[in-house]
Parts: C-alpha cells; structure tokens; sequence
C-alpha cells in the first residue's frame, strides 16, 4: 500500500482547535484508489521542530505525495499555495516562544520553491464540488511557510510530488461572529477530501486562470 502524506497544525495562538489538523486527521486512512491511501499526522506550530518532525515523518512512511495544510486567519477559501519563500519573519511567537524576525528558512537556500501539485485542476475540482478556493500567491512568514518551503526543498528533484494547503477558521469553533470569514468543518473535511483526490489523480495541472492584480 502507497501513501500520501497529510498533515495539519497544532492549536496556535491561544486557539483551542486547527480545523487543518482536524480535518486532516478524519481522512485519515481514506483511500484514493485501491493501492494509495492517506496517512494523516500533526506537525508542531513551532520553527524549531515543525521541520524536523516532518522529515522524520517523510523518512518513516516514504510517501508517493506529501500535501501539508494549515490554518489562515482571515480566508474563506481553500487557499491552494503556489510558491514557499525563503524568509521567516513571525508576526507572532509560534508555540514554543520564538518569533524569528527576516531570517532565511534555509541558509543558502533559493530565494523561493514552487509546488508540484497540480493547484489549478484541485480549486476547480473543489468548486465544482460547491466549496469555496482559489490559487494564493503567499503562503504568509510564519510556520506554515517555513514547513511549505522545508517540504519543497527536501523533496527538490525527486518525483514526490508536494505542496501546501491554507485552510479558513473554522465556524462555529473559532469564530464568533458571523460576518468573519470561515467554513463548516464538515465541509472542509470534504473540500480537502476532494483536493487530495484531483492531486492524486492529475499529473498535468490545466491552464486556467489563478492570478490576481494585486
């Protein structure tokens, strides 16, 4: 049995939940076909481990795709990551208290990495299943770039194909009001569920339009 690697964060910022480890972790085990299945695990909100943890899960289950997800204040959307860059600059302390300000993830490393993941074919698929996404053109400066950027760097070369997943607040855990931005967690099981499977499936992305002004 082949495996696709999925990961979600732990609880930051005095949150109690992630919806991206809580929806990845109830695919857990789900098959894409009848050799590949998906390995859910949770990586730490933390620069000095977040990395290592990972590593250490890509050497113990040698995966055929790794998609690592996390979580976006402010987004709606499923927010499909095009490219991983070179800079940590936290705006907050990540869970073990270091908040490291215009360091480089790698040193010497490329100034950015794109993914191999076919995003473009995932957010219309996505759509198509009435669930909100789009194409992002950042992955922020916090964890969750440095993990997006560690994963595309120790998997360069090879034919693992990899990339990163932003996922909104979920309603009604995190979010109070209902004018700010989020989604059922229901929903972002089956959004996800959707986006491993076109990953899985499509080994050329489609030509379709994903860019912004601005």
């Amino acid at each position: 049995m082949q495996t696709v690697l999925l990961t979600g964060f732990e609880p930051f910022d005095q949150d109690l939940m992630n919806p991206s480890w809580e929806a990845s972790r109830q695919l857990d085990g789900v098959r894409l076909s009848e050799d590949v299945h998906i390995v859910a695990r949770r990586l730490p909100c933390a620069f000095a481990t977040a990395g290592t943890c990972l590593t250490r899960l890509i050497a113990e289950f040698d995966p055929v795709m790794v998609i690592a997800t996390g979580l976006a204040p402010g987004r709606s959307d499923f927010s499909m990551e095009r490219v991983a860059i070179n800079v940590n600059d936290a705006r907050i302390p990540d869970n073990l208290g270091a908040q490291p300000v215009d360091t480089p993830v790698v040193v010497g490393g490329p100034a950015a990495y794109f993914t191999t993941l076919p995003i473009k074919a995932m957010v219309k698929a996505v759509r198509e299943a009435g669930i909100a996404a789009s194409v992002s053109q950042t992955a922020g400066t916090f964890v969750c770039n440095q993990v997006f950027y560690l994963l595309q760097h120790a998997l360069a070369g090879t034919a693992i194909r990899s990339g990163f997943i932003h996922v909104p607040p979920s309603l009604p855990d995190q979010v109070s009001g209902a004018a700010q931005p989020s989604m059922a967690l229901v929903t972002m099981v089956e959004g996800l569920r959707v986006a491993l499977q076109t990953a899985w499936d499509t080994q050329v992305d489609i030509v379709q339009t994903g860019g912004q002004v601005s």
